[in-house]
């Protein structure tokens, strides 16, 4: 192995290893500016509207809502739902369509530090990069980034940004409806509209509102 190639590794190793350790403990105190996703849509043409808010002013409806729709482990689970893997692979191996099994922190993982697409590069660093975000940060705070930095339609990122834009209120102010239906697009934002839902996305809209009353002390994480 040459030297050369020696220091490129070193090199690669701190871009995809201590970059992201160093970015995740600055943002447990302090908002994110932008994430490659944000990138890559503005040199596609698009637009970027977001406006970060602390967990303080984003709506407990959102945070369930979210939490049902998405991951209904979170507060309980260390950055992987091992049973949801299981029921994945369990699908698929009957034949059936084969889904995602992503909890938050995978998502907030790979919407902060990776790129958009599917590979095995891509799933390697966002299963490495899952246990540091949660061994770091409080569970509030992974939802807090995740909110923040979600894709919620085509140039619209964040609670704050959504609620604008799809029902001209504040993430604050966001209630068990709206926030049913901006959690209902979060698996394809660029294909579903919370502003203009159609018979599919109300009616898994009305489904994570009906969740959520069930969930009860599994969503101990998310404060008051």
């Amino acid at each position: 192995m040459t030297t050369l190639f020696k220091r490129l590794l070193r090199w690669l190793a701190i871009l995809l290893l201590l970059v992201p350790l160093a970015l995740t403990l600055l943002y447990r105190f302090v908002p994110v500016p932008v994430t490659p996703l944000m990138v890559i849509r503005l040199f596609e043409g698009e637009p970027l509207h977001k406006d970060w808010q602390p967990a303080s002013r984003i709506s407990n409806q959102l945070k369930m809502a979210v939490i049902a729709a998405e991951d209904n482990k979170f507060c309980r689970h260390h950055g992987f739902d091992w049973d949801a893997f299981g029921d994945v692979l369990s699908e698929a191996a009957e034949g059936g369509r084969l889904r995602g099994g992503s909890t938050i922190t995978m998502q907030t993982a790979k919407n902060l530090y990776l790129w958009p697409g599917r590979s095995y590069t891509r799933k390697a660093l966002e299963a490495l990069y899952t246990p540091m975000l949660e061994w770091l940060l409080p569970k509030e705070r992974i939802l807090t980034l995740y909110l923040n930095i979600a894709e919620f339609g085509p140039g619209i990122y964040g609670a704050e940004a959504a609620a604008r834009a799809w029902f001209n209120t504040s993430a604050a102010r966001l209630n068990r409806q709206q926030a049913s239906l901006l959690a209902a697009v979060l698996p394809n934002p660029r294909r579903f509209s919370a502003g203009r839902p159609s018979a599919y996305v109300q009616g898994r809209a009305a489904a994570i509102s009906r969740r959520i009353n069930g969930l009860g002390g599994w969503l101990d994480c998310i404060g008051k």
